[in-house]
Parts: structure tokens; sequence; C-alpha cells
């Protein structure tokens, strides 16, 4: 078990993750992200690492992605900075990016490397599950990573089986296709789509992403799944001032108390 697999077996309900980018909106801060996210209460972490072309991301992650690759931000400069990460951080960490980057340092290398400063599971949106269950399954296994798989509304029941027993910790729930930082709805749709989830009797555990913003989205997000992800509002945090200082109000305006 990684500490994901220990966080969904000791807590099933109201689980909060927050997102952001390492290298946003200064170069040198992420571990110090990490550290006040963990302190105010956050279950567990993504960190980003920028991409030049993120097609998922919405307005302000792929603002965040363009400032942080302008301040220097690279996989090899996160890993040297995440070498200290479990010197000052104990709840689950994913790294969560595109694909092209991973290739480029190399699949096998990059599992390692996560493995070695103490990721717990990676996020990779644009990696098929046919090559993922080919190719480099193996590289995640041998490293203890978990690889976490994304569904929305238009997967079919089949891929989400698929996704289900590839899976070892949790299944990401979009809201929508769209990209991220679209308004969450939970309209008719969305409801029927999570009672079509939750009548499937997963194994895995399911968070809500795309869309979480406040407590009022955090709360029905949690009606419909284990828990959900906050991702743009948390990153248009960070353009603000005082943000590494304001960590402690934002997650309290997301989740009041700690559940």
């Amino acid at each position: 078990m990684n500490r994901l697999n220990t966080l969904f077996y000791t807590k099933r309900n109201n689980l909060l993750s927050i997102y952001y980018t390492a290298g946003y909106p200064e170069i040198g801060t992420t571990l110090d992200i990490a550290e006040a996210l963990e302190k105010a209460g956050v279950d567990f972490l993504e960190i980003g690492f920028p991409y030049s072309d993120p097609v998922a991301d919405g307005p302000v992650i792929q603002h965040s992605s363009e400032k942080a690759l302008e301040n220097g931000m690279t996989l090899n400069l996160l890993f040297e900075q995440l070498k200290d990460l479990r010197k000052r951080v104990s709840i689950p960490i994913m790294l969560m990016g595109y694909f092209n980057p991973i290739v480029q340092y190399g699949v096998e290398r990059f599992c390692k490397k996560a493995a070695e400063v103490g990721a717990d599971g990676i996020i990779v949106p644009d990696l098929p599950i046919y090559e993922y269950e080919t190719l480099y399954s193996g590289f995640f296994k041998d490293n203890n990573l978990s690889n976490i798989f994304m569904v929305t509304p238009q997967t079919s029941e089949e891929r989400i089986r698929k996704i289900d027993e590839l899976s070892n910790s949790f299944i990401y729930l979009l809201a929508s296709s769209t990209i991220t930082g679209a308004n969450l709805q939970m309209s008719t749709n969305i409801e029927d789509y999570y009672k079509r989830i939750k009548a499937m009797h997963l194994k895995n555990p399911t968070i809500f992403g795309f869309g979480i913003k406040d407590s009022a989205t955090f709360k029905n997000a949690c009606q419909y799944a284990n828990g959900a992800i906050v991702g743009t509002a948390f990153v248009k945090h960070l353009g603000t001032k005082g943000y590494l200082g304001n960590i402690p109000g934002f997650v309290r305006a997301i989740r009041p108390k700690v559940l």
C-alpha cells in the first residue's frame, strides 16, 4: 500500500485534494505550498508539471503553466525541489501532467524518479489506456505508483469497468469533458451520471474534479463521490497578494470543517 491506498482505507468521505502548478507563481515555492496545504488540513495533493500545450486546461491553469515555464521550471528542477518532500510533507502526493514531457524524460526514468522523491501517484490525462496497460504499467507497479484514470459523462460502461480493473487507488470523475475551470452545475444530468457510476459498484473510490471552487460546490460533489479536487480556484488564489499565508483561509472557505 502506498499513501493513497492508506488514505482511502482510513477515510472514505469528504476528502479534499488541491492542484497547483509547480513553479507558479514563483519558482522556489513548490514545497512551501505543499507544506502549507497539509497544515491547513488538505488530504492529498496534485502537483502539476507545466507543459507548453496543455490542451485540457482552461486559461487560468494554462497561464500558470506558461508562467512556470518562463520561471524556468523543468522536470529535472521539479525532482530536485522534491528531494526533501518527505522531510516536510506526509500526505499523499500525485504528479500531474501531459505525456509528452514524460516521454522526453523517459517513462521508466520518470517513474523511478517520482517514487524516489516520494510521489504516490501519477495523473496523465492524455496517456491512452492501451498504451499504459501494454507498455508502461510495469514501470508504475515496480515503483508502487498509482496511475489515476479520468472518466467523463461520455465514457462508456465498458471503458469505465476497464479503468476500474486497472486502477488501484481512485478514479477521477470529471463533471464534464470541457476544459478545467468550467462551472460545475449539479444538474439532473450530473446526478444521473454519478448514479450511473454508483450503480456499477466499482471497487475503487471516486473523486470529483473540474469546477470545484467553494464550499457549496465541494459539498455538492461530496454527495456523489468520496471527495473533490480543487484546481483552478486555488491557482487563482496563488495569483493574489499574500497567497502563502492565506492558504488556511482558502481551505476553510472550501471545507469549513475538517471531517
